[in-house]
Formats: structure tokens, sequence, C-alpha cells
């Protein structure tokens, strides 16, 4: 027992230690924002743009996470924003998975509370929830040793997420709750994604949040039709889909499966008789099927062999994730004639002008909690781009059916839409022009003036 109590001692020492220095040192900064993410920063679009406004506020920003891919460049040469490396411990090969599970946890816990502890004391730490587990804990623990105050931006449930994979009563799920609820009401201040997780926050987890809604970043914007020809150029020399099927007669002019450019003029004009440009994005993840998608495009090309009028498709299914192999298999047993589908990874500059410059979003999100919001339609419609999206419990705070896009079911019912959007392609007074006009008209509050608006007044008064 009492070499226990040594050892025990031994560990917390230092800790206690770097935190009288760090105590006495610095004190609590009240211009200083911890961000973290226990995932990867360049996929992490709502925390990002959390980072820039704070630092356009005048907040040096420290933003802790997985460094995989690349953040957008606004991001990376800001001078108030400091981006620092997590450790990300790959799931080990031998054991029980429930010790993998266990021993990544315990890592993560130590690795994350060493991280924080070496910062600069904050006077608020904002966390992204998923994945919380064990990162709420340790963000609390830290903030109480330093002073800061603990914000959660709830996402959705993490326990949700498990659930898709190992069933919603398997016991790791049901401690995942637990601790998600218990820990969840240790924060000082709760942001959240819908009204509909804001009432689930309060009725069902006793946590009062505030709804921040997200909204698109200002670089989502329609694409001007030269920068469209470049982008399309760019990813012709790696994706064939954006290759001109011929090339042209005259050697002054330089094309693209969609745009030809006249380089004595540098005009761009769109090809008659192009593709229409169909675009989703996704993690590859369980709460995304994309065998609807597959299976509506199947659909579609048997009308186009059946003699109707429409267009061939490009479509474009962008993003990284665990089954993304599995539907790319999926995708090559497909022997389609008039539709080809790509499944490329995008630098962060790229995925804004390739929305701007699509014809018609996809959205395949079912959430796994049935009440967050797909982040990817809120930068389509940023791009008056509009979208067919599957319906789930609080779609209805997005997408306005028959306004700004289209809901559907199920793949018959995603045929007969893009069958209804695309007839006489491109049709000026088609009903996808329709929903490009509305969303023009609507005037989007962009994220920083909303962020403004929502939680600044709430870090400021407290």
């Amino acid at each position: 027992m009492a070499a226990s109590c040594v050892a025990l001692l031994a560990l917390a020492l230092p800790l206690l230690l770097l935190v009288a220095w760090k105590r006495w040192r610095w004190g609590r900064a009240a211009r200083h924002v911890i961000v973290v993410v226990l995932g990867d920063v360049g996929r992490s679009p709502r925390m990002q743009y959390h980072a820039l406004s704070l630092a356009k506020r005048g907040f040096s920003v420290t933003f802790l996470g997985f460094c995989t891919s690349k953040p957008h460049d606004e991001l990376l040469q800001s001078d108030r924003i400091r981006i620092v490396r997590l450790t990300e411990l790959q799931r080990l090969a031998v054991g029980p998975h429930i010790l993998q599970y266990g021993v990544k946890v315990v890592f993560q816990a130590v690795h994350l509370l060493w991280k924080l502890m070496c910062r600069k004391p904050a006077a608020y730490i904002f966390l992204q929830n998923p994945p919380g587990l064990p990162a709420i804990a340790v963000c609390w623990f830290a903030g109480c040793l330093c002073g800061s105050k603990l914000v959660i931006d709830w996402h959705n449930y993490g326990y949700s997420i498990m659930g898709l994979v190992h069933g919603p009563g398997h016991p790791l799920v049901l401690l995942a709750k637990w601790y998600e609820k218990l820990c969840g009401r240790l924060s000082h201040l709760n942001l959240c994604v819908t009204n509909a997780m804001r009432e689930d926050l309060a009725e069902n987890w006793g946590i009062k949040a505030v709804t921040v809604y997200d909204k698109p970043a200002s670089f989502f914007k329609e694409t001007p039709l030269d920068l469209q020809h470049q982008l399309f150029m760019k990813l012709s020399r790696t994706y064939s889909a954006f290759r001109a099927c011929s090339e042209p007669s005259d050697p002054g002019m330089e094309r693209s499966a969609f745009t030809e450019r006249d380089a004595q003029s540098g005009t761009v004009t769109h090809l008659p008789g192009r593709p229409a440009l169909l675009v989703s994005s996704t993690s590859w993840t369980e709460d995304e099927d994309f065998s609807i998608l597959l299976a509506a495009l199947e659909k579609f090309e048997q009308l186009i062999d059946d003699g109707e009028r429409l267009p061939p498709l490009v479509c474009v299914i962008t993003g990284k994730g665990p089954l993304k192999e599995y539907y790319s298999h999926l995708i090559c047993q497909k022997h389609f004639q008039h539709i080809q589908v790509c499944t490329p990874w995008l630098e962060a500059e790229d995925y804004p002008l390739l929305l701007g410059s699509a014809d018609l979003g996809v959205c395949l999100h079912r959430s796994s909690s049935g009440l967050d919001l797909p982040m990817k339609v809120v930068d389509m419609f940023g791009c008056c781009l509009p979208v067919c999206a599957v319906n789930f419990q609080c779609l209805h705070e997005l997408v306005k059916h028959e306004e700004n896009g289209l809901v559907f079911e199920d793949s018959e019912e995603l045929a007969a839409q893009l069958q209804m959007l695309f007839s006489k392609f491109p049709d000026p007074a088609g009903k996808l022009n329709q929903f490009c006009k509305n969303l023009r008209e609507s005037e989007q509050l962009r994220w920083d003036e909303s962020w403004k608006q929502t939680v600044l007044p709430l870090i400021t008064d407290t």
C-alpha cells in the first residue's frame, strides 16, 4: 500500500508543480482560448470557424487536434491561431476489442491532459463533441486546474454514432451514453446545432444549451466561370470524368468536360451538350447509405436508354472515411454508359469552388440521433446550390422542400427528382434554376456574422 501511495505521489507531483507554476506565471489569460478536437483539424470545419471568429475578435487561439488533412488557408495564415498536433494512437492489433479501446482511451486522456497543461492558461476551452470520450472529462479537469471555463459544442451524441456500429444495447454504447450525460453537465456553456437538440438536451439530459446553427463561411459562394474552368482543368489531370470527350478543332481552345476557354481572348463558355455536375460529400460512415444514390443513378441511366431527354451525369463524391473502399468497390461494379462517378479528396480551397460550380447537390446523411444537421448542405446553400436530401427528424430546420431543394425517402423518389430537375437541362426556366434563384434571394447570414450575434455575447458577458 505504501509503495502504491509513493508511486501515485510521484506521478501527481510533476502535474501539481506544473499547475502551481502556470498559476504563478500567467494566471487566467482573458484573451486566450483553447479549441480542442479529438479528431482531424482539417475535417472539423465548424471548429475551424470558431477559431477564426475568435481570432477576428482579438483572442489568441491554440487549436489542439490531429493534423491529417490540411485546414483552410485562412486558419494557417492567421498570426493569432497556433495549431498544436495531437498524436493519434492507432488501435492495437492484438487483444480483445474492449482492451484495445480501453488502451486507446487511456492514452488519449493522458496525452490530451499533458498537452492542455503545457499550454498557456485560457479563459475558455472550446470542445467539439463528439468525440467526447475522454475529452469532456479531461478538458473539464484541466479547466478546474487552470481556471478555464469549458464550452462544449454539441454536434451530435457520440453514443448514438457508436450505436450504429455496435448496436444501441452494447455495453460500450451504454457506458458512453452514461459518461456523455454525466460529464456533459460539467461544462460552463453549451452550444448545439439545432433547436431539436437544444430541446432534447434540456428535457432528457438536464443541460441548457444555445442553438448556433451552422452557417456557410464567406468563401462558400457561386464560382465564376473562369475559375470553374481552372478547377476543371486542374482536376482533369487526375480524374478522367473532368476531361473533355474530344479535343477542340481549334488549337487555341482549351477544353474540359464542362467548359471551353479561348486562349486568345480568355473567354470561357459552357460546352454545348455538357454533362450535368452532381456533387455529394461524405465522411463515408454508417449514417450515410450511398447505395440509395447508386440505385437512383441506375434508374436515371435506364431512363436515358429508354429515350428520355436527359443529360449525361458526372457524379463527384468527395471525402475520406472507413466505408470509402466498400462503396468504391460497389461503384466499380456498375457499368454506367451515361454516368461517370469519381471519389476524389479535394484540397480545402478547391471544395468550395467545386460546390460553386455544380448543378445539384445530394445529401444522404441520416442523423444517428435524429438531432443534428448536415453541414455539407449548409455549404451547398452558401454556394446557391440546390440540394436533394434524404429525410430525417429535424431536416426541416434546414431544407425547405420545394423552396431550396427537395426531400426524398428512397432511391425511387430520388431518381424521380433527378429526372424532373434535369429534364431539358440546362433549362433557364426549370425548377433547378428557380431553386438557385430562391437561394440567391434568401440573403443567407454567414458564419462570422451569426457567430458575432450568438456566441460572442456569451463569452464576453461571463
